[in-house]
């Protein structure tokens, strides 16, 4: 069978993925999401995005895990390749966008590539190289405090030159807002100059678009989701409603987060407010042995139906750094998602069958937790979070998942996100 597979995605994480994915359907595409690199042929759609956990793994590995994506990516008919990272850049002066995206350039004998992790539609914009998160820039944002990958620069060219050999060079909003020609003229004099990587400003969709147009014929993109609304195009896709078609969602409605991000901070403040049950999890209590994975799961089973709970870890950055100061900051995260994967595998056991989950490591651990290996993309909650359904293989059933990146949705995103199902 002709592979109908266009683009082929690489995500350094399970809620970047979806992101990603989200904005491929909005702009017409039929998108799969893998979890990992899977094994055999592609499912039948326009774009498939192998979703990773490799955003604060060691730099190394990270790339080992990106080029095994790409080569079964490239062995299922893909010639073009997106490196998806987070709208904020999230990473190290060690990377991990840096090394990646150089093993990539490598595998697919390229030497440049545009980079931006601009979305507008989620207040995310690059202006003279510089990222914009709403009104301030990224190093006066909630990122600045972030427990593994703190954000203190927002000049995108200089970060991105710390985790890269090649050099790195702008492609700033004059020229984008000419149009296409005008960013592929750009492009063709920084390649004759040496550049290997392009930041790229983006302040609206229609600079998105153009973007989209001028790198048709890249083998690779490295961007936040945004620059995927100018993709499809270049295939003669348009928006459909067919393309974020799902199955029915049944069994009942639950929230997992474990991101401590402003945004979903104040969500769990909300969904509290309005009075909905919610139950916090103690990292200190998991640390000294308590079983608070089946006290969670007591406590939520009587309150299971048609509104939604709420088990959570999210916090606010002191208490967060309260309690890696005392656990540590690796065994702190990874013991509390253990928690929370195994929460979501309970509530699924015990009958829900439309779940949020918050936070992107978080997001990992579940969907792992809960034996997925792929996911069809829906529709939209909030830019940047649609529904997806999936085989939940530990549960034996299918399972309607929202994976919300920490930074992303509205206040009352928590309550809002299960109207779409209705």
């Amino acid at each position: 069978m002709t592979s109908t597979l266009k683009l082929g995605c690489i995500a350094d994480d399970f809620t970047g993925a979806t992101d990603l994915a989200n904005n491929l359907v909005r702009a017409g595409m039929r998108v799969v999401q893998t979890i990992g690199v899977p094994e055999g042929a592609a499912p039948d759609a326009d774009a498939v995005v192998v979703a990773l956990k490799s955003r604060t793994i060691p730099a190394a590995e990270a790339a080992a895990q990106s080029l095994a994506a790409q080569r079964w990516l490239q062995a299922q008919g893909a010639r073009q390749f997106y490196f998806k990272v987070c709208s904020t850049f999230d990473s190290t002066p060690q990377g991990n966008i840096g090394p990646v995206a150089e093993a990539l350039l490598d595998a697919l004998g390229c030497s440049f590539c545009c980079v931006t992790p601009a979305f507008p539609e989620n207040a995310r914009t690059v202006y003279k190289g510089h990222l914009f998160v709403g009104d301030v820039l990224l190093s006066d944002s909630g990122m600045r405090n972030h427990p593994l990958t703190p954000m203190t620069d927002a000049n995108l060219v200089r970060v991105m030159q710390a985790q890269a050999r090649g050099k790195v060079a702008l492609i700033d909003h004059r020229v984008v807002r000419g149009g296409a020609a005008p960013i592929h003229a750009r492009i063709r004099q920084l390649q004759d100059e040496g550049v290997r990587f392009a930041i790229v400003d983006a302040l609206d969709n229609e600079d998105l678009m153009h973007l989209g147009r001028a790198i048709a014929d890249m083998p690779l993109v490295v961007a936040g989701s945004g620059v995927a609304i100018g993709l499809p195009q270049n295939h003669g896709l348009t928006p459909s409603a067919g393309a974020a078609a799902l199955p029915p969602a049944e069994g009942m409605t639950a929230v997992v987060s474990g991101s401590c991000s402003v945004a979903t901070n104040q969500q769990v403040a909300d969904f509290i407010a309005r009075g909905l049950p919610a139950l916090a999890l103690d990292p200190l209590q998991i640390a000294g042995g308590r079983d608070v994975v089946n006290e969670a799961l007591a406590w939520a089973t009587p309150r299971l139906g048609a509104q939604p709970v709420l088990v959570y870890s999210s916090a606010p950055p002191e208490s967060v750094q309260a309690v890696q100061q005392r656990l540590g900051v690796g065994e702190a995260g990874a013991m509390v998602e253990k928690a929370l994967a195994a929460v979501a595998r309970g509530l699924v056991e015990r009958g829900v069958g439309r779940l949020v989950v918050a936070g992107g490591e978080t997001s990992g651990a579940a969907v792992q937790a809960l034996g997925v290996r792929q996911m069809r993309i829906g529709p939209q909650i909030d830019p940047g979070v649609p529904w997806c359904e999936a085989q939940a293989e530990a549960c034996g059933r299918s399972v309607h998942l929202a994976l919300k990146s920490g930074n992303f949705g509205a206040t009352d995103f928590f309550t809002k996100a299960f109207a779409p199902l209705a």
